[in-house]
Parts: structure tokens; C-alpha cells; sequence
């Protein structure tokens, strides 16, 4: 199973019933260059178009993240998504079922009025200069989203894990640069030897060859 990494907010749903009978939910599942801080450890910001390649993909629509409950499919077309300049939008064509029902009811009553996705990094940045690391989301693979009474669930196991190995990567960036700034100055000073070997042997020639006299 992949893990996921978890994000959301109290961002609001909103009900829509036509005349046919066809019950809508509308909402945001994520907002574009909004700053977060998850868990006092970090500071998150999702760029516009993060989810620009991921959104025609075959992902799911669920109750509580549960993959048993799923209540819209983006492949049947009950769960469309779409970026604008806000973020993320939503719309889940709600089904005439249990789960549907309830979930509809819930929303109509403001118990649920959240949405949250679940996703996979696949490209960010990290950025250390400030007083806590600051890490922009730039693209993800979506797996999921779901109407929750709590859309601000962060879970940060995976994105400390990228954290540390953004570290690692930039210790090791340091590393490498610091053994090849040791290799130009070792190859500068064979480089200084040679031409100073060059230039005695050339002396030295100089100094053996017979002088002319009138």
C-alpha cells in the first residue's frame, strides 16, 4: 500500500440539490500559496498547478479516507476536479447510498465542513534560511479526497522523512563540493609544480649552453 501524506482545512462545503434529484457537494480540497504550519515543525506551501498532471488520473472520492466507503470516482466522472488561481476544486456527485446519504446530511447540517486529500510528493523544495524549514509542494500524485469533520488531520511522518533526506542531500552536495575544491587546489598546486619544473629545466638549459665570443 503507498503511503500517504494527509493535508486539509475547514475550508467549507457547500450542498447544490437540481431539480432531477442530483446532489452535488462543492468545495476546496487545497488552497495555492497558502502557508501552513504542520505540527510547530515546518511550514508548507502548496505552488499553483501541483496538481495540474495527477488531476485526470483515475482517484477516488471518500468518506474518512476509507477506501471501503468511496462516494465518487474522477474515471466515472461522479468526482471532478479542476485547479483555478484559488486551488484545488472539488465536486462530488453524491450517491444514493448509505454512505451518501449520511454524508449528505452531514454536510446539510454543518457537521462536515472540510475537505482534505491524500497524496504523494513528487516533486518539492525545502528551504532552511528562516527559523524553521519551509517546504513548497510543486507537484503530487492524488490518490483520494474526502468530506471529513476534521480536514486538518497533518500527518508528518513522510514529509520528515523528505526533509531529512533533502538534508542528507544537501550534506553531501556540501561534501562533494568541499573534496572537489580540495581536488582544484591539489591539481593548482601539481599544476604550479610542473611549470615550476618546466621553468628550472629550461633555466638550466639555458645556463649549459656555450656563450659566443667576438
Amino acid at each position: 500500500m503507498t503511503e500517504l501524506e494527509k493535508r486539509g482545512g475547514d475550508l467549507g462545503v457547500e450542498v447544490r440539490a437540481d431539480d432531477d434529484g442530483k446532489k452535488t457537494l462543492k468545495g476546496y480540497a487545497a488552497i495555492f500559496n497558502s502557508d501552513t504550519t504542520i505540527a510547530d515543525y515546518f511550514v508548507e506551501r502548496i505552488a499553483p498547478g501541483a496538481f495540474t498532471r495527477t488531476i485526470g488520473g483515475d482517484i477516488l472520492a471518500l468518506v474518512n479516507h476509507d477506501s471501503g466507503r468511496v462516494v465518487g470516482r474522477t474515471k466515472s466522472g461522479t468526482l471532478r476536479l479542476s485547479e483555478d488561481s484559488r486551488g484545488l476544486k472539488v465536486e462530488i456527485d453524491v450517491p444514493d447510498t448509505a454512505d451518501g446519504r449520511d454524508l449528505w446530511t452531514l454536510v446539510e447540517r454543518g457537521d462536515v465542513t472540510g475537505m482534505s486529500f491524500g497524496f504523494r510528493v513528487t516533486k518539492q523544495e525545502w528551504d532552511e534560511s528562516g527559523d524553521i524549514p519551509h517546504r513548497t509542494i510543486h507537484e503530487v500524485e492524488l490518490f483520494e479526497i474526502t468530506a471529513t469533520a476534521f480536514p486538518a488531520y497533518q500527518d508528518t511522518t513522510l514529509a520528515v522523512r523528505s526533509l531529512e533526506a533533502a538534508r542528507a542531500e544537501a550534506d553531501e552536495a556540501r561534501e562533494s563540493e568541499k573534496a572537489e575544491e580540495e581536488q582544484r587546489k591539489q591539481n593548482a598546486i601539481a599544476a604550479q609544480r610542473r611549470i615550476a619544473e618546466r621553468k628550472a629545466e629550461m633555466e638550466s638549459k639555458i645556463r649549459g649552453i656555450p656563450q659566443d665570443t667576438p
